[in-house]
């Protein structure tokens, strides 16, 4: 072999090696790729925060700490409406919440902090489907009303 020749079969070797280790390194019975993807959050146990609220007026992103949490243990939701906190029962089935009427702290606050908590008291005693999808947790409401949620960090 000439020294032309013993050159590109090294550049070759030099660039199939890695591929073939890489191809080689996924475990048996899982997806390539997959052991470095994350699982998608639950829906309970997890702390949402409310990232937007799309109703029939447009889509509003809430200010301040709008978020909510369903304990599986307790069968209870909590968070924050956007002014004021509250509790009440949640119950999560076949792609449902059904949330019972709520308990909730009485603050006033600023205008658009009200109006959030307003929009989000309209989901309580109802059943809302929910889905998550690349992190984002989606509250579709009978009335047509879809809330979306991110993890909480």
């Amino acid at each position: 072999m000439d020294r032309h020749q013993q050159r590109k079969a090294l550049v070759a070797a030099a660039v199939l090696v890695p591929l073939v280790a890489a191809c080689g390194s996924e475990h048996a019975g899982q997806r390539p790729g997959s052991s470095t993807v994350s699982p998608e959050p639950q829906v309970t146990g997890t702390d949402w925060r409310i990232d937007s609220i799309t109703t029939h007026a447009g889509t509003e992103h809430p200010a301040g700490t709008t978020h909510l949490r369903i304990d599986p243990a307790t069968g209870k939701a909590g968070g924050r409406l956007g002014c004021n906190h509250f509790s009440a029962t949640a119950t999560v089935r076949d792609g449902h919440i059904t949330l019972g009427s709520p308990t909730t702290t009485r603050m006033m606050c600023d205008a658009s902090l009200m109006r959030t908590e307003r929009t989000l008291l309209g989901v309580f005693n109802s059943a809302l489907k929910y889905r998550i999808q690349h992190d984002t947790l989606t509250l579709t409401c009978a009335n047509g009303t879809i809330i979306q949620a991110v993890p909480r960090k």
